[in-house]
């Protein structure tokens, strides 16, 4: 989450102490300065710095390279297993800080999503707080989509949990559209909905040429960073360019103030994606079969 109660930014806050252990890892072409405090862990200095490795490498895989010259990331140990939670910011550089129990196994870690969802939260700008769906609805959909590009997570798990998370973000009674709803299922499921939405449109109207993290990356190299506040007219701007197809112009104005409704299962048959039996297959002749590799993918 890019924004924490305030309770756990402030326990976050504290500056780096005098013999802190502080590592640089070189990802994608930038220095991620890695301070871990409140040490030791149960699996050493060197896995936890793989779990960071593995975040920055799922980020890079998505983008094409890390966008970023440089980021800081505090590891705070605590008593226990796990990961509690996180949080990315901008001043003073873009930085996150993110609890880590001590106990935690290299399971636990490699299974864990808040790093990678943090680091994307890094490469993309900071908006006006009734745009905060988009920024975490980023997070939320490009993250696991960087795993599997990265070789960490399997396909299936990408489409498992957004059939099982997206209905969460649907409008209800009352919804106002995206910019007027600040719920929490339509801040990150919503927000998400409404990048896959976007995602499958650029591919069907660009033929599979373009998808939405050509859109990212030009936005993130236009010095889109969560350094810098951009209105959501510039994000859209430099992401439509990108893709050559008006998509998140025409997505965000449909979704911005009104409920409008996504028919998920009407989706997922076009994409090919299949629940049965407690698990997720594959329809390879659907008629998006080919958008939905490429979403997960990138092939």
């Amino acid at each position: 989450m890019k924004r924490l109660v305030a309770l756990l930014a402030l326990a976050f806050a504290s500056p780096a102490r005098a013999g802190d252990p502080v590592h640089v890892l070189t990802v994608g072409g930038a220095r991620i300065e890695v301070v871990l405090r409140g040490g030791p862990f149960d699996l050493g200095d060197a896995g936890v710095l793989a779990w960071v490795d593995a975040a920055a490498r799922a980020v890079t895989a998505y983008y094409d390279g890390f966008p970023l010259a440089r980021a800081r990331i505090a590891i705070h140990g605590f008593d226990g297993a796990g990961v509690r939670g996180g949080t990315a910011r901008g001043d003073g550089g873009p930085a996150i800080d993110v609890g880590v129990g001590r106990e935690s196994t290299r399971d636990q870690l490699t299974r864990d999503w808040v790093l990678t969802h943090e680091m994307v939260h890094l490469v993309f700008p900071s908006l006006a707080r009734r745009h905060h769906w988009m920024e975490e609805g980023l997070a939320t959909y490009v993250e696991p989509l960087g795993r599997v590009r990265a070789g960490d997570l399997a396909e299936t798990k990408v489409w498992e949990d957004l059939v099982d998370g997206l209905p969460q973000g649907l409008p209800r009674d009352g919804d106002r559209g995206l910019d007027f709803t600040p719920t929490w299922g339509r801040t990150y499921w919503g927000g998400a909905l409404f990048w896959l939405v976007a995602d499958v449109a650029i591919r069907e109207r660009t033929g599979n040429r373009k998808g939405l993290e050509h859109a990212l990356r030009a936005i993130a190299a236009a010095g889109g960073t969560i350094e810098t506040p951009w209105t959501i007219d510039k994000v859209i701007a430099v992401g439509d360019a990108a893709t050559g197809v008006p998509v998140l112009r025409e997505t965000y104005d449909r979704m911005k103030d009104r409920p409008a409704p996504v028919d998920l299962d009407e989706l997922w048959r076009r994409l090919g994606v299949r629940r049965g039996g407690g698990r997720i297959s594959f329809d390879p002749d659907a008629p998006l079969a080919a958008v939905r590799r490429a979403i997960g993918t990138g092939r």
